[in-house]
């Protein structure tokens, strides 16, 4: 999980740091933007496995906006994780 653990925190530097021109940046400053962009990549994901093609590629593109949606809206990915663990008992 290394790879998401290092996305969480690019996502977050970009929110304390942001960079010029930045794709996450215009996506956490713009939560229209970032709505779309989730709805958009979900309704792909599911085309693709209908389709069964590109699905990692739909996949990924669905968890990187939903994590820069989340961070931009103040839902920390570790009290969605914590919320999972509680729904296992």
């Amino acid at each position: 999980m290394n790879v998401l653990d290092d996305l969480i925190k690019l996502v977050r530097e970009r929110k304390e740091k942001p960079i010029e021109g930045s794709y996450t940046n215009r996506l956490l400053n713009d939560k229209s933007l970032s709505k779309a962009k989730v709805l958009e990549e979900i309704n792909e994901l599911i085309e693709s496995v209908e389709k069964d093609t590109n699905k990692i590629h739909e996949s990924a593109d669905v968890l990187y906006h939903l994590i820069v949606y989340l961070e931009a809206n103040g839902i920390k990915i570790e009290d969605v994780l914590d919320e999972l663990k509680k729904r296992r008992k």
